[in-house]
């Protein structure tokens, strides 16, 4: 049945154009004769997409000729229109189906998101390219093909006109959702004003919208699975027994987590580490529960261990079985998931991960279900359960009295935390003291900024100088020991109630940085506020009154700034202008100018300027006024 599949070709004509001198008409033949020589022998349908505007009319005419529909986009748009009807027509044509995708751009957003579209549904897969395969694709292919090798197997082109075709071929325009079937239609269209319009200001999105994002990460049992077997490969380096949990209880919270979603089947674990360093009593009581254990002598090659398992695994136990994989490292590292996430595209099995702490990205893993560790364990009971009440505390409190207008003492780490490119370093410690007025701080604020000041722009030094910033020259590697040092020499001399402020990545993760500081906190009356560049993956040690990412605390003084000059006030504006000229000659003329301005607007709070416009303007007058009655006095 797959052998006689559709088949359809998303060729990517910026990357793969026709050669020079190349028959247009042969492009079609070229593909299919590829395809019967692996045995595939189903209709074929091209859809070409590029800018159309950059091919030959008689390259256009060739395609049509042998009904190869041709679609109009903007160059950088060109991948993402291409994947998008992809993923539509997936919707639409459900397997046994068969892809075959024509560009060098595959990498990337493309191949992740696609592998786990394959996860779940599985077309078979073929790819060409014009340069060198890219080899960090997620993407399990039959077979692959360089353009120009493509071609040059093609045959001479069919003999049936393209009336004779069992499809029409269509030329689209994406920019203004234009079709016709005749090129020089097509060619008027393109080189229309109301297209190059369109194209300049609906043109499409240039970045790739990965679907597969958006998608929930549990999902209850199919039936083929609820049943069928189930293998845990456990990294106890990444997830060890929590102290004072009783290891009898691993299999038996697994179990349960899984029989909540519906799946009964039998589970197998092998619990993969140094054995020599796992306390025995946890080994009687994993092995009592019918854990196997692997020993693996050093860290590093503990995942190729379990990666070798796994695929030893499913050779015994084909598919429909489900894989469970408890490791930090095999969800994170690309280069090991990978290979998990081809096998998971060849055959029916369900995928499920757990880890100590969440990714910071989306893993290239389709999961039918994800567990943090502690919490995949807490299904069953701890020999004493820890609630950890202040996880569920706020991170901004407006300001006590008491420290409402105390110092605040800034440490800055410019390494993890630097200035914007483009950003004007004058506005950081306004954009700081204003985030502070915002939660009701009004103290005075000292900062020091600590970083290899060799590598900071001059710009950036005299601009930070001329707004009282400190500076703390280190090298890198010496920098948090320097932060904390200067932050205890500030404490002995600036006694609470006072704030401190510590903006770093570093010190607002690793224990072993902020334990020094929060000691203190916990000695003496300190308020203690965070700014980071990342959000951290746990909830420091620390106690704060508030927390910024670094981006929005120097946004925060502009976004300020433009809600006073949006906030309208009514303002009267009255200036009267008097005018005396007295001229004594022959002839006496007394001329009395009194001009009187009154002005009634809605303006913004910076309304001084609109005043002075109007003072200035009454000013001109009058003066001309003068000059005027000037002249006339001379003529006279």
């Amino acid at each position: 049945m797959s052998k006689t599949a559709k088949i359809e070709v998303w060729w990517d004509t910026n990357d793969c154009p026709i050669p020079e001198g190349y028959d247009a008409s042969r492009v079609r033949p070229s593909i299919e004769r590829a395809f019967k020589e692996l045995g595939y022998t189903g209709p074929v349908s091209i859809t070409a997409y590029g800018d159309q505007k950059k091919t030959p009319s008689h390259v256009l005419r060739g395609l049509s000729s042998t009904g190869v529909a041709v679609v109009h986009t903007i160059s950088d748009s060109t991948r993402s229109v291409m994947y998008r009807d992809m993923v539509e027509w997936r919707a639409q044509n459900p397997p046994p189906s068969i892809i075959l995708i024509i560009s060098d751009q595959v990498e990337g957003d493309f191949s992740w998101d696609l592998s786990r579209l394959q996860q779940r549904t599985r077309y078979k897969l073929f790819l060409a390219y014009s340069s060198k395969p890219c080899k960090e694709l997620f993407l399990l292919y039959k077979a692959n093909w360089r353009w120009e090798k493509l071609l040059e197997e093609g045959g001479t082109p069919p003999l049936v006109a393209a009336g004779g075709l069992s499809f029409a071929a269509v030329f689209y325009c994406k920019s203004c959702n234009f079709n016709c079937q005749s090129v020089k239609t097509f060619r008027n269209h393109l080189s229309s004003y109301k297209h190059g319009m369109e194209d300049a200001i609906n043109s499409p999105d240039s970045r790739l919208s990965c679907v597969t994002k958006t998608w929930a990460k549990n999902y209850p049992a199919t039936p083929e699975h609820a049943t069928a077997k189930i293998h845990v490969l456990w990294d106890m380096n990444d997830c060890p027994i929590p102290e004072g949990y009783d290891a009898c209880r691993v299999r038996p919270s697994i179990e349960r987590a899984l029989k909540e979603l519906g799946y009964t089947g039998p589970v197998s674990i092998t619990a993969f580490a140094d054995q020599k360093q796992t306390p025995d009593h946890h080994l009687l009581a994993l092995s009592s529960t019918g854990v196997v254990f692997a020993h693996t002598l050093f860290p590093w090659d503990l995942h190729s261990r379990m990666i070798t398992e796994f695929e030893e695994w499913t050779k015994d136990n084909p598919a429909p079985a489900s894989i469970m994989i408890i490791s930090d490292e095999l969800a994170l590292r690309k280069s090991h998931s990978s290979l998990i996430c081809r096998k998971l595209q060849e055959s029916n099995y369900k995928c499920f991960l757990a880890y100590s702490v969440r990714p910071f990205e989306m893993p290239v893993l389709l999961t039918s279900a994800e567990w943090l560790w502690e919490s995949l364990l807490s299904g069953s009971c701890f020999l004493f359960v820890l609630s950890c009440v202040t996880k569920t505390w706020a991170r901004n409190y407006p300001a006590t009295p008491e420290h409402a207008t105390a110092k605040i003492h800034v440490w800055w780490d410019m390494m993890d935390c630097p200035i914007p490119e483009g950003y004007d370093a004058r506005r950081v410690l306004p954009s700081i003291e204003s985030a502070f007025k915002e939660i009701g701080y009004s103290g005075p604020v000292s900062i020091t900024a600590f970083a290899d000041q060799k590598e900071t722009p001059d710009h950036h030094l005299l601009a930070l100088s001329s707004t009282g910033v400190d500076f703390a020259h280190t090298l890198p590697w010496v920098l948090h020991s320097r932060m904390i040092t200067d932050c205890e020499e500030w404490i002995e001399d600036n006694p609470a109630p006072a704030t401190v402020m510590l903006i770093s990545d570093e010190l607002a993760s690793p224990k072993s940085h902020s334990s020094l500081i929060c000691r203190k906190l916990q000695e003496s009356n300190y308020n203690c506020f965070l700014a980071y560049s990342v959000r951290p993956f746990e909830k420091p040690v620390l106690v704060t009154s508030a927390e910024w990412l670094w981006d929005s605390l120097l946004a925060g003084f502009q976004r300020q700034k433009d809600r006073l000059f949006r906030r309208a006030v009514k303002v009267k504006v009255k200036v009267k202008v008097k005018v005396k000229v007295k001229v004594k000659v022959k002839v006496k003329v007394k001329v009395k100018v009194k001009v009187k301005v009154k002005v009634k607007v809605k303006v913004p709070v910076c309304f001084i300027a609109i005043c002075a416009t109007v003072i200035a303007k009454a000013w001109m007058i009058s003066r001309s006024i003068s000059q005027e009655n000037n002249i006339h006095m001379r003529t006279r």
